[in-house]
């Protein structure tokens, strides 16, 4: 949510911003918006000044009453009455525009970055930096679903049974790589100074709607029956959630959290054969992370977070590139985003594995999260990112695909050694 006083001050800004996100549709949001906020405020100086008058007419109803002005006292208590009953309906009034004045806010899109290349959807993102060199296998790479149950590492068939499409046991070695992953992963971001959490995984409504879109929340969350409590999507969303409503201290800025959480999606649609398997799943774990800063920090720490990721992608040589996220597929809270890419050497192209925003204090209005400025005293609102560390099914199939050997064995590199046991590769269970 941006802040209102830029749609006061600038509202043509906000309007190409809008365009910028080709949403024409919301531009007559900017105008609404501008027309209850003066109304608001007009209602909230009405309301003042007829609750001042109601102590003046209270205190004068008395006096005459004592001087015995019975006719006097009975018209103050007309005027009184009549004044009461406009401040009930100021009241009223107010309160629907509050709700209105919240949901066209709300529904506006965050500024975007100057650097955000303009594009109508994900079509138009555009590649970024590239690291380590993407080679093709001298030999024909297996679908993943082939390659998981050659080293008898998956069973569809029973979560089928369980739980129906979209789900997935993990068995063996490879439950264990995926453990080692999450682990390691957890290791790394505590090296680099983060402090390690494991969040609820179930949030209210409150948050929800602090943290995401309404799109985006009809899209992606699981709501529990009978209850105010959504299923996660990621750990991102009780992480930031779990600031909601605080003053924080300057001095204690920037948090710098990593979690690791299951998380749950709906993932509606119909998808391609490589987005099936274990790409596209309702249910999987994920260790991410997050940081609350000042505003003037959250640009430097952008850079340093999708880089966090590259960094641990490559330290498993696995080939990733950066994706700038154009304007048209930025989430409405989004300043800018990126994602990051991971090579498939079956499909001899990149495939999401990760993604990296900077939300400025667009979740931080909505979620109350505010620290003390130590020089000027005032509350400010902080800036908000998240950024995937990892999301081990997707990146198995990263994984898998770069390090399957002519033999059908699978590379374990050294990093993830101590995690496995020493082991130095996986065998397909016809060779053990």
């Amino acid at each position: 949510m941006i802040d209102i006083n830029l749609i006061r001050v600038n509202p043509e800004l906000v309007k190409a911003n809008i365009k910028k996100k080709f949403q024409d549709k919301k531009l007559p949001l900017v105008d609404e918006v501008i027309e209850l906020d003066l109304k608001k405020r007009a209602l909230q100086q009405e309301g003042d000044e007829r609750r001042a008058q109601r102590n003046v007419l209270a205190k004068n109803i008395g006096t005459l009453m004592r001087e015995g002005k019975k006719e006097e006292a009975e018209e103050a208590k007309r005027l009184s009455k009549e004044n009461n009953d406009r401040i009930a309906v100021i009241e009223q009034e107010s309160e629907q525009i509050e709700i209105k004045l919240k949901n066209d806010m709300m529904a506006i899109p965050n500024i975007i970055a100057d650097d955000v290349p303009l594009g109508k959807d994900d079509s138009e993102n555009v590649q970024g930096k590239v690291f380590l060199e993407a080679k093709e296998k001298p030999f024909e790479v297996p679908y993943h679903l082939d390659i998981l149950e050659s080293l008898g590492g998956i069973d569809l068939d029973a979560a089928r049974r369980t739980s129906g499409n979209g789900f997935y046991y993990l068995i063996g070695d490879v439950a264990r790589l995926h453990s080692a992953v999450l682990s390691y992963a957890r290791d790394f971001m505590i090296n680099k100074g983060f402090t390690y959490c494991i969040p609820p995984y179930m949030i209210r409504s409150a948050v929800v709607s602090g943290v995401m879109s309404f799109e985006e929340m009809d899209g992606m969350m699981y709501k529990i029956e009978g209850e105010d409590l959504y299923l996660i999507g990621t750990s991102e969303h009780s992480m930031i959630g779990s600031f909601m409503g605080e003053i924080l201290p300057e001095q204690s800025l920037p948090k710098t959290l990593t979690s690791y959480s299951p998380c749950f999606r709906k993932e509606k649609g119909a998808h391609g054969l490589e987005e099936r398997g274990i790409y596209r799943i309702h249910q999987f774990e994920k260790q991410e992370m997050i940081v609350i800063c000042k505003p003037e920090e959250s640009d430097y720490w952008y850079e340093k977070l999708w880089n966090y990721t590259v960094e641990l992608f490559v330290s498993m040589q696995i080939p990733v590139r950066q994706l700038l996220c154009c304007s048209g597929d930025l989430a409405d809270l989004k300043y800018k985003s990126c994602d990051i890419e991971a090579w498939s050497p079956r499909q001899k192209k990149y495939f999401e594995v990760g993604s990296c925003s900077n939300l400025t204090d667009a979740q931080a209005r909505r979620l109350g999260i505010r620290y003390k400025n130590a020089k000027t005293g005032k509350n400010e609102f902080a800036h908000t990112l998240n950024n995937t560390v990892v999301a081990p099914p997707r990146m198995l199939i990263a994984f898998l695909e770069n390090h399957l050997q002519a033999d059908g064995s699978i590379f374990v590199p050294e990093v993830l050694r101590p995690y496995m046991g020493g082991k130095e590769k996986l065998v397909p269970v016809s060779k053990k």
